[in-house]
């Protein structure tokens, strides 16, 4: 009677199990008389009458030989001797195996001889890869045993699946055991599925053992196995929808409100799903380009990220009177020319098309309207025309006949050039001709006659109708010249190096159309500390120091002033050192101190 068991014990054991757990060892070669990989050997019951049984030797490459995967790559081989402790109970053929590659499957035929024991064994020959090979786990026992009466032991062979393979989930072949018995003859039947381990499990993702139980009718038992992966074949799907689902403005800017909602699914490993990002969004405020991503992982890979930008403007753009670029100003608020008018627009976002426009009045009057124009932003909202207009007094005919008031004294004449502190008079009042409504005249400008640099003074006649004209007279005050510091300073941003506590003698001459020799025209001395330049800065020693007191003082010998200057004692500081005369010309040095 034939009979199919499958103990739960063996079903638990999972196909590659280490001879000792935690320990790092080399690639083993194994038989599959049971369900296990160890050193313990497998026991191989035959008959004294029995034919020759095969059994197969497999590589189980562990990774854990000082490179990943297995040993046997390339063109690299190992060569075994196979060898029965006792040939006269059984034989074992060929003597010798060669493995190329951890996908080579051997065979080796053990012939019963008489009644008793003996042990197969494997020793290595030869090998051309670095690797090593445990070879106790191909050891197996051959007790031979009484001629059986007319019954051998069955062979049963797990087909549909194979040993190691890969199959896409829901999509895994049946596996079916097909049994060969000497006396009892062939039959098949459904192979017993262990379950699905690995991590991702629930969703029928990992691996998987079929295996074959078979008892022949007179309790001869043949048991098979094969393991194989089960995967998730394709990644998760991530897609998003847009409402609307197009810009409703210019140049792919939306000015309504958007909603972002992300589809994100793998029908074959749900249970392995994560997300990173996916956050639905609904934009309802102004924002610039803003990019959101999702992320998906499964067991079937990893997709994206998968992005979205949206970038939102629905607010038109914000015009104000940016003041008046061309036209003659009169007094009392009148335009003595057509005035332009610049408007300026400004959003926070998408921008104006035209940052701003010009407008020209036209006409004459005592409130000409200058409206402003239209805008749109980059994303089309417009604002309309008129929404900053403003009014104007023009009127464009000025008196005439404008002259300069006299002054007490010599007086600045136009054109001139005056060195600080030797500036003429400057006139104060003018006056001017109107024979229709009179005139009154204004002089700007002369305020502040001696800072440094160009001056104009304005004569300025206006008419009872606010109508005006006006005059100029032009002249320039120039600086001081200063020439230093001489030596032992250098300049030229050299760094100056001296002990800290020293004192530095600081030497100097001032100009104007002539030397100044009084102390008064210098305003300050000063010292600042610094950050230190680097390495690369020019540096030079100060030769010589000074002895003598702080102040200031004009040398009338060498026609030079002299500020000692009384140095910090912080060595390793840094200080600009800088001198200000009256008219705001300055000398300035760097030192180091040590």
């Amino acid at each position: 009677m034939r009979r199919r068991s499958l103990t739960a014990a063996l079903a638990a054991v999972p196909l590659f199990l280490s001879a000792t757990a935690g320990a790092a060892m080399a690639d083993q070669i194994y038989n599959k008389l049971d369900g296990s990989i160890d050193a313990t050997a497998e026991i191989l019951p035959l008959n004294a009458n029995s034919a020759a049984t095969s059994v197969q030797l497999y590589v189980n490459p562990t990774g854990e030989d000082g490179k990943s995967g297995c040993n046997l790559t390339g063109s690299t081989t190992l060569v075994v001797a196979v060898s029965s402790s006792d040939p006269t109970v059984a034989t074992v053929s060929p003597s010798s195996l060669t493995f190329g590659s951890c996908g080579d499957v051997k065979s080796v035929s053990v012939t019963p001889v008489a009644v008793g024991s003996t042990t197969v064994t494997l020793t290595k020959t030869s090998s051309s890869t670095a690797g090593t090979f445990d070879l106790a786990p191909a050891t197996f026992t051959v007790n031979v045993t009484a001629p059986a009466p007319a019954n051998t032991a069955p062979t049963v062979e797990v087909t549909g699946v194979t040993e190691g393979a890969t199959y896409d989930v829901g999509d895994v072949p049946s596996a079916t055991c097909n049994v060969a018995d000497a006396e009892d003859g062939p039959s098949s039947f459904e192979a017993t599925l262990g379950d699905i381990t690995g991590p991702y499990f629930r969703d029928g993702i990992g691996s998987q053992t079929a295996t074959c139980d078979h008892t022949d009718s007179g309790g001869l038992e043949a048991v098979s196995s094969v393991t194989y992966n089960i995967v998730d074949p394709s990644a998760p799907v991530v897609t998003y929808t847009l409402d609307p689902a197009s810009p409703d403005g210019k140049n792919d800017w939306y000015t309504s409100d958007v909603t972002l909602t992300w589809h994100v699914s793998d029908p074959d490993s749900p249970n392995s799903l994560t997300k990173t990002g996916c956050v639905d969004q609904g934009i309802i405020a102004d924002q610039d380009v803003t990019t959101y991503t999702c992320v998906a992982t499964s067991a079937g890979g990893s997709t994206g990220p998968v992005t979205a930008s949206i970038k939102r403007d629905g607010t038109a753009p914000t015009v104000e009177y940016d003041g008046v670029t061309d036209g003659t100003s009169g007094a009392d608020g009148w335009y003595t020319s057509d005035v332009a008018v610049q408007f300026t627009a400004t959003d926070a976002l998408s921008g104006p098309a035209s940052q701003s426009q010009t407008v020209t009045s036209s006409g004459e009057g005592v409130d000409v309207v200058v409206d402003s124009p239209q805008f749109s932003d980059g994303a089309g909202n417009t604002t309309p025309a008129g929404t900053a207009s403003r009014s104007f007094k023009i009127d464009t005919t000025a008196p005439t006949d404008i002259a300069f008031g006299p002054v007490d004294g010599a007086e600045v004449t136009g054109g001139d050039t005056y060195y600080w502190g030797s500036v003429p008079k400057v006139p104060t009042t003018c006056s001017a001709v109107d024979d229709v409504s009179g005139a009154s005249c204004v002089v700007t400008g002369a305020d502040n006659p001696g800072t440094v640099g160009a001056h104009i003074v304005t004569a300025t006649a206006t008419n009872g109708a606010g109508l005006s004209d006006s005059k100029t007279l032009e002249y320039t005050v120039m600086a001081w010249t200063l020439k230093g510091f001489y030596a032992p300073v250098d300049m030229s941003g050299v760094l100056n190096t001296v002990k800290g506590g020293s004192t530095v003698p600081l030497k100097f001459e001032v100009f104007s159309d002539h030397e100044l020799t009084d102390t008064s025209v210098v305003a300050s001395f000063k010292q600042q500390q610094v950050t230190c330049p680097g390495a690369s800065a020019i540096t030079d020693a100060i030769e010589v120091t000074s002895t003598g007191g702080t102040n200031l003082r004009y040398d009338s010998t060498s026609g030079q002033f002299i500020q000692n200057w009384q140095t910090p004692k912080i060595a390793g500081a840094c200080y600009v050192v800088t001198m200000t005369t009256q008219d705001g010309s300055k000398l300035q040095a760097n030192f180091k101190l040590k």
